[in-house]
């Protein structure tokens, strides 16, 4: 009976050694294998999807350890590997200059040629979300949806999305050659130069409208008032430097709004949110849904900056959260939206830095508009849909060359009824 028992204990010893070390002893395990195993655990954790995207996630990690993963480059590859069996463009791994630069990005300021870019989970291909404002990318007309074939006549098929933006980074002054296709169009080679990008995200003007502008004004002079904003991004900065403007705009005596949020391919989760409280008495910003569909909920509480009319503009390149604004406003009935339909990136990413200063970038949910549409890959349509039509240089947005930007003057200036504070 005692030796029964006394198997029984070692076969228990024994099996724990094997969960623990994923088929190597605990004590045993390489540099490397602790670093997969780590990145192993956060996903396990906090991934959106508990079915792994229907993948044994727990075989596919013992299979990963089962390499010696005895340099950094190997296990790099290994945890690249094990995350590709997710077929999520957005959960990827991040050594660590990736890891720094996308803090830097979303901190303020960075260096390269200004472009936003996505995977397309259909297809793979490397297509652009969206062009920094007054980057070199931007100036030189790279449009939402081009799709990025070659980076310095290296193909970008099966590229992950982080090489492709550390390829597109470097020194100051420094030159970049894209091969890009845009949809209708043949191929054409862009050359870009680095430059170092201020990420200062908010554009605000006063627009003091003439009668001879509008169809009809709000006071005796013939004239009419509307703060004009456009945010490029949802940094660390973006809430602040909003407040500031739409501050000062009240102060000039602005009378409506138009917030462009045209090709901003959105940012920070936590900027959005509060950039959507800056226009909203009460009401329900979001809904987040995790991996046991729970759902939680951010709301406004007021008071809001303003309560005068206000109209948003989207397009193609207006994603993420952008998306999150744009559907918090129309749902609560405090903007009109005007343009094309939205990017339809419904999935929020968390970082997490691993032990050696590498990192994951997870989807942990999803998100719901409050009045609980999902929205990913299917985008947002605007209330008023306005095509751009011909495409119009950067001194041309906000003017009367910009067909969207006119069509929210007419709403701002003709309509009897229009969206206030709720």
């Amino acid at each position: 009976m005692q030796k029964r028992i006394l198997q029984a204990v070692m076969l228990l010893v024994v099996l724990v050694g094997v969960v623990l070390g994923g088929g190597t002893p605990a004590h045993a395990l390489t540099e490397g294998q602790k670093l997969l195993n780590e990145a192993w655990r956060i996903v396990n954790r906090t991934y959106v999807d508990d079915t792994f995207n229907h993948q044994n996630w727990w075989a596919l990690r013992q299979k990963a350890l089962s390499q010696p993963l005895d340099n950094s480059e190997a296990t790099y590859q290994a945890i690249q590997r094990m995350l590709a069996n997710l077929n999520d463009p957005f959960t990827r791994f991040l050594k660590p200059d990736q890891y720094r630069s996308l803090q830097t990005s979303t901190s303020g300021e960075l260096t390269g040629v200004g472009l936003q870019i996505a995977l397309d989970a259909a297809t793979g291909e490397l297509k652009v979300i969206a062009p920094i404002a007054g980057s070199p990318a931007d100036q030189a007309g790279l449009l939402p949806y081009d799709q990025i074939v070659e980076i310095d006549e290296v193909s970008t098929k099966g590229m992950s999305l982080d090489d492709a933006a550390a390829r597109m980074r470097g020194p100051i002054g420094s030159p970049v050659r894209l091969t890009v296709k845009r949809e209708g169009k043949s191929q054409t080679v862009v050359q870009l130069v680095r430059e170092r990008i201020s990420l200062n995200p908010v554009y605000a003007e006063l627009k003091e409208l003439s009668k001879k502008d509008v169809v009809a004004s709000t006071d005796g002079a013939g004239q009419t008032r509307i703060g004009y904003l456009r945010l490029s991004q949802f940094n660390a900065n973006a809430t602040i430097e909003l407040a500031k403007s739409i501050h000062r705009l009240e102060q000039q005596g602005a009378e409506a709004y138009i917030l462009d949020l045209r090709n901003n391919p959105g940012g920070l989760l936590q900027s959005g949110i509060e950039i959507a409280r800056l226009w909203l008495n009460e009401g329900t910003v979001v809904y987040t849904v995790d991996r046991q569909g729970i759902q939680d909920s951010f709301e406004a509480s007021g008071p809001a900056l303003t309560p005068d009319p206000l109209v948003v503009l989207v397009n193609q390149g207006t994603a993420s959260a952008s998306e999150i604004l744009a559907g918090a406003l129309q749902d609560n009935g405090r903007a009109l939206l005007v343009g094309e339909k939205t990017f339809g990136k419904g999935l929020i990413q968390s970082l997490f830095e691993l032990s050696d200063g590498s990192g994951l970038a997870v989807t942990v949910a999803k998100y719901e508009t409050p009045s609980h549409r999902d929205i990913n890959q299917l985008g947002i349509e605007p209330n008023r849909v306005v095509s751009l039509g011909e495409p119009i240089t950067r001194d041309q947005i906000g003017t009367a060359a910009d067909r969207q930007y006119q069509a929210a003057v007419d709403l701002l200036t003709t309509s009897t009824v229009l969206a206030g504070a709720s």
